[in-house]
Order: C-alpha cells, then structure tokens, then sequence
C-alpha cells in the first residue's frame, strides 16, 4: 500500500509539472501571435488569412469540433490557444471585409503604371539609339510639361511622341524651339490624334513649314480637346494659309497664335472669310507677318463679321490707310470685341483719324482696350483718336496706348478732357515734343546776293536798277521801292538793317562804292566762316 501512496503521489506531481509547462507554452505563444498579428493585420491578404488558418494547427468541423490538422485523432476539447487563434483570425477576417482599411492597392497599381511608362519610354530610347530625356522622365506625369529648347529634333521626338500618346496626366505642353522640321510635327500631329488630354499646345519656333500644315490644319478640325495652340515662328506662309483658313473655319480652338510667320496679302484674302465664320475663338494674335492691303482689308472684314472674338493682335503688319478704312467699319459694327492691337501697322495721321472715326459711333461696351503706338500718326492722330472718344458718351475704353509717339501741349489739353469723361482711363506715349527751335535768322544780305546770282546780274547792273536817275546815288526811298520792284521780299527790320551796314559813312545816300564794299566784306566774312567750319569737322581715315 506505501509503495502505490507513494506512486499515486509521484503521478500526480508528475500532472501539476505537466499541466504548468503546458499553460507556460500557451502564454509564450499568445505573446508570440500578439507580436506577429500586429504585422499580419498590415500585410496579410484574404487569401493569406485562410492559409493561415489552415496552417495553425488546428481545424474546425461544421459541427464546430476541434481536431488537430496533422492528425486523424477524434475531436477533441478546444484549449486556451484554440479559442485565442481562433479570435485573432477572425478579427483579421473582419478587417480583410472591410475596404476602407485597405486603400492602398489604387496607390500601388499607379506607382506600377509611372514605372512602367518610364520604363517603356527609356527602352524605346535604347531601341533607336537614343539618349533619353531625363527633364521628360521627371516631369512625364505633371500637368504642366515644358521641353522648349531641349534639341529633341526628329528623332528625340519620336519616343516622346509614343509615350505621350497613352498619357493622361500632360494637359499643357511645351515643345518650342526643337528644331522638329515637317516630319516631327507631323510626328507630333499623329500624337494628338490618339491623345485626348492635352488642352494647350506649344509648338513655337519649330520650322514646321507648309509641309506640316495641312496635318496640323486637321489636328484643329477634329481635336475637340485642344483649346490652346501656339504656332508662331514657323515659316507658314501663303500656301499654307489655306489650310489655317479651312481649319479656323471648322476650329473648336479658343486661343490661336499665328505670329512671327510669313502670311502676306493672299494669306490675309483666305484668313479673313475664315475669321468672320468662326464661333468659338476668343482670342487670334497674327502680328509680325506681312499683311497689307487687299488682305488687310479682308481682316478688318472679319473682325467686322466676328461676333465671339474678344481679342484681336494684327500688329506689325503694313495695314496703312487701306486696312484704317477696314478696321474703322469693324469698329463702327462689331459688338463683342474687347482689346484690339495695332501697333507698327504703317498708321499715318489721315489713317489715325479714320480709326478715330469708328471709335466715335461705337456703341458698344465691350471695347476697352486699344494699342495704337509705334505709329507714325504724330501728335495729331493721337488727338483725333481722343476727340473722337470725347464724341462718344458710349465710350468705356480703360486703356489707349500710343507708345513712342510724341505729343505736343494740344495733345494735352485734350486729353485732360477725356480724363474727365473717363477717369479710370490709362494713357502712355513716347513723351512731350522739344520746344521748336526758332528758325534761323538769314541775313538780307544773303537774300541780296541771291537775288544777283539767280539773274546772272553784275553788280554794277543792279546797282543801275535801282538809281532810276542816274546819279550813282540811291536814298533810302529809292532802293526800299527798287527792292520791291524786283522781287526782293525783306521786312523792314531786313531792310533797316541792310540800309545801316551799306551807308557807311551815314549820310543816307548808298553810292556804287558802298554798296561794293558793303558785298565785299560780307562775302569775305561768309567765306571765313566757312573756311573755320570745314577745318574743325573730322577728317576721313585714309588707309
């Protein structure tokens, strides 16, 4: 019986050391699973969580039994660990469930889409030998995309040209001064047609040429996207025209630049029409070209006809007295435009005042600025523009510029009065006129000398012009009269003066002898004169 006390004693230690090593391994994973559930909760996916549970060791039968995985035991009773793993799990269920907690799959297919076109842009550089541009790889998912001056050429554009294509984030690009020639803006015109992104396009300084212009031309019919185009600077000429006039036509652009090319009157003829028919443009600038005449005329026709244009740059351009007669008929009907410029278009004074004409019968308050310097109009075809506007109680211009045009104290003066009428107007000019200088005295003398020089007469001869009595001396009375006779038109200072430096010795007769001497000396000191300022001018470098 001791021997059983003592082994029923022995099993039942034996138990307690058991069943504590037991619960001390069931703390120790808890801690474990605490520790790693906090970074399954971060990475774990649904699919992963399912795994998990598979793996932990333990199943689940529909009847809610527990039985070890790796086991073909019976069910058994479920423990502290069971019941804890089970908890975990399902709170990781709940949060895989809910789609709030995980936002960040959008953010990693994006990250994924940047580096794959990246990636597909620098392979396509290495396929055509290429350097990749490192600004376009940094700036490729920007709004805002400016590679002027980048030397891309033909080629460089090609690569840009495929990526951009599937781009959705460029709106504004800048490709200026690249050197791109017909074949890369047509490369360019083949981009737009796929993309439908890009609202403001700039394609400045490129010499695209007549050769592009027909596919560009096409790019402005169909691209209902693009509202912005900038094409100055790209030897567009004539026969090019044709194409911009049918495309304007048919345009959904707001914005066109047009600038700093070499459209001439044909262009301005087939621009014209164009202009009038268009309805959505608000904005044409085709200053710096060689418009004129004819075509200048057409313009101004277009903008009489254009009822959605609010502003207008035909600068530079030869408008003259021709284009004036046009341009004062728009201002006289069109109703919507706001800023019209017109500066250096060989406006005279007479052409000046023709423009003042139409601003005068504008009933209109749109108009509010209007650019008109750098002409030579003078100072008076600035003060007829403003005594137009003073005509006009309709009149809301906020801004007249007449820059480098001198203007004198009449300009002023009516001006001040226009400053009364419009007192928020703003005025700039090219600065006061100098003072006239008085004109320089000529000396009777001279007009003397003139007049014996012009008639081939001796002295002596016209000396005997004026002694109507023969007694070789003229009084006073006698040589005013003989002066009169023949021409000589002095003032009576002019004629004080002579009669003082001819008389010499004063006893108001002039004989031969003093009037000889009197041409003498004058023409001796004339010559002295002249003498000193032929030697005080610079010589000629002889070589």
């Amino acid at each position: 019986m001791d021997w059983m006390l003592t082994r029923l004693e022995e099993d039942s230690a034996e138990d307690a050391d058991e069943s504590e090593t037991e619960d001390q391994e069931q703390e120790n994973f808890i801690s474990e699973v605490d520790a790693e559930n906090i970074l399954l909760r971060m990475t774990v996916s649904r699919a992963s969580s399912r795994k998990s549970r598979a793996e932990s060791g333990f199943s689940r039968n529909d009847r809610g039994q527990y039985y070890d995985s790796d086991s073909d035991e019976e069910p058994r009773s479920p423990t502290k660990r069971d019941l804890f793993l089970e908890a975990e799990l399902s709170n990781v269920d709940s949060i895989l469930a809910d789609d709030k907690a995980f936002d960040t799959d959008l953010e990693i297919e994006e990250t994924t889409t940047t580096y794959d076109r990246k990636t597909d842009y620098i392979n396509d550089c290495k396929k055509n030998g290429i350097v990749p541009a490192s600004y376009f790889l940094r700036h490729m998912e920007k709004p805002q995309l400016t590679m002027s001056h980048h030397g891309l050429g033909e080629e460089g554009m090609k690569c840009i040209a495929r990526s951009l294509a599937s781009n959705t984030t460029v709106l504004n690009l800048d490709i200026s001064d690249n050197w791109l020639g017909d074949t890369g803006g047509l490369i360019v015109c083949n981009m737009l047609k796929e993309n439908i992104y890009i609202t403001d396009l700039t394609l400045r300084d490129n010499r695209l040429g007549f050769g592009c212009a027909e596919q560009i031309g096409e790019v402005m019919k169909t691209n209902s996207t693009l509202t912005h185009l900038t094409l100055s600077g790209n030897q567009f000429d004539d026969k090019s025209a044709i194409f911009f006039a049918d495309a304007i036509t048919a345009s959904k652009l707001e914005y066109l630049n047009l600038s700093h090319n070499r459209f001439g009157e044909v262009a301005g003829l087939l621009l014209g029409p164009a202009i009038a028919e268009n309805t959505t443009m608000k904005e044409l600038d085709i200053s710096w070209n060689n418009i004129r005449r004819k075509g200048a005329m057409a313009l101004g026709q277009g903008i009489k006809n254009n009822d959605f244009m609010k502003k207008m740059n035909v600068s530079w351009n030869g408008f003259g007295v021709e284009g004036a007669i046009s341009l004062c008929d728009a201002l006289k009907h069109n109703q919507v435009l706001e800023e019209l410029n017109v500066m250096n278009c060989r406006l005279t004074t007479e052409a000046a005042v023709l423009i003042g004409k139409g601003l005068a019968v504008n009933e209109t308050t749109a108009l509010k600025v209007i650019k008109i310097g750098k002409n030579p109009m003078q100072s008076a075809g600035c003060y007829g523009i403003c005594a137009a506007i003073l005509r006009n109680p309709n009149c809301v211009l906020e801004e007249i510029d007449f820059e480098d045009v001198l203007v004198n104290k009449d300009f002023e003066e009516v001006f001040k009065q226009v400053k009364e009428q419009l007192p928020n107007i703003k005025m700039k000019h090219g600065g006061m006129e100098p003072p006239q200088k008085p004109k320089a005295k000529i000396h009777p003398m001279v007009k003397l000398m003139n007049y014996i020089e012009k008639n081939n007469l001796k002295l002596i001869d016209f000396f005997s012009q004026l002694d109507k009595d023969g007694s070789m001396c003229i009084s006073y009375d006698e040589f005013e009269q003989g002066l009169e006779e023949n021409g000589i038109k002095l003032t009576k200072e002019e004629i004080e003066l002579l009669l003082e430096e001819l008389d010499s010795d004063g006893d108001g007769d002039i004989n031969f002898s003093e009037l000889a001497t009197g041409h003498t000396e004058f023409k001796e000191r004339t010559d002295n004169i002249n003498t000193i300022l032929t030697a005080s001018q610079p010589r000629p470098l002889t070589t």
